[in-house]
């Protein structure tokens, strides 16, 4: 084993140590939750105004993350900078608003104003330290208390497993409040239209060709029409639908081949492969692409009916790489 290995084994152990201190750290708070967090999660739920997170230095950042968490999973939040909040920002906190501050020690200098601020108007205020007797959750309305856990790091005082405990507790409390509130990926997707994860989240009545735009023949329809509707849209399929305008079948490539003997001699309706794939309209693009990679019925087309419409309709039609275009993987 050379130098460098050594000195790669040592450098993975320490990383292995970080973890596992963390990791153990997380699962025994995960044991002590208890009744403070419920009330947390009602409170923040049902204030009329927003939830204005509060913090500063290594506490600062993880504020301004857990404020960003529950504003885009449908909770109003804001950061509030316990400095800036001294010098004319405390009037950005309402009395409707309710005021989640974290400090590790619970007697942070810089959050004094804050507490001083939600005591005189009487502004719901929760706690989120890690020692019951400090300042701050003597104060609270709401007392989160956060384990003494070892530091990860070997000097024991860099925040390291500390300011991990903060952040999954303020992810606890998001998701909390998200299972309560019954949050859809539909949801999520109206706060998060940009990037690959809006991507993800588009729905298929986003991107779906309609109307006149869908190739779609009556079931006594000959062939050879159908082939030119076919051709002129260009989806490589055609949706046969019965008088009731209801989608009873659909060509591909695949029933061409299998009637290409007598072809130009029967209807779309005796040619068609009944019970085709469909799928809703508010269902989401990637359920679609999945539906169509499916390696036991693969298609590149589905037509999209509303579960809704008794009528059975189709209402649109997407193609795989309308999909793959919208940044659906």
């Amino acid at each position: 084993m050379t130098q460098q290995d050594l000195n790669h084994d040592i450098i993975i152990a320490a990383g292995r140590r970080v973890l596992e201190i963390e990791g153990s750290a997380l699962t025994a708070f995960a044991n002590t939750l208890d009744a403070s967090f419920a009330a947390a999660v009602d409170q923040m739920m049902n204030v009329k105004g927003r939830v204005i997170v509060c913090g500063i230095g290594k506490s600062g950042h993880i504020a301004r993350k857990i404020a960003a968490t529950l504003a885009s999973t449908g909770t109003p939040s804001q950061f509030l900078h316990a400095s800036e909040a001294a010098h004319g920002d405390l009037g950005m906190v309402t009395m409707d608003d309710c005021v989640l501050v974290l400090s590790n020690s619970g007697e942070t200098t810089e959050l004094s104003d804050v507490i001083r601020y939600t005591r005189r108007y009487r502004i719901p205020l929760i706690g989120m330290a890690s020692r019951t007797d400090s300042t701050l959750l003597k104060a609270s309305d709401i007392a989160l208390l956060l384990p003494r856990a070892q530091e990860a790091c070997p000097t024991g005082l860099a925040p390291t497993t500390s300011t991990t405990l903060t952040m999954a507790l303020g992810d606890a409390l998001a998701v909390a409040i998200m299972e309560r509130r019954g949050f859809t990926p539909e949801k999520f997707h109206q706060f998060h239209p940009g990037g690959a994860l809006g991507a993800q989240l588009v729905a298929v009545g986003e991107v779906m060709h309609r109307g006149r735009d869908m190739p779609v023949v009556s079931a006594d329809t000959s062939m050879r029409e159908t082939l030119l509707e076919m051709t002129s849209k260009g989806f490589g399929i055609a949706g046969v639908i019965d008088a009731a305008g209801r989608l009873q079948g659909v060509i591909t490539d695949g029933d061409l081949r299998r009637n290409m003997d007598t072809l130009l001699s029967q209807s779309a309706g005796e040619v068609a492969t009944s019970d085709p794939l469909t799928i809703a309209p508010d269902a989401l693009a990637s359920a679609a692409l999945g539906m169509m990679n499916n390696p036991d019925r693969p298609a590149t087309c589905l037509f999209v009916v509303d579960p809704g419409d008794e009528a059975g309709a189709p209402v649109g039609v997407i193609h795989v790489h309308d999909a793959l275009r919208a940044g659906v993987k």
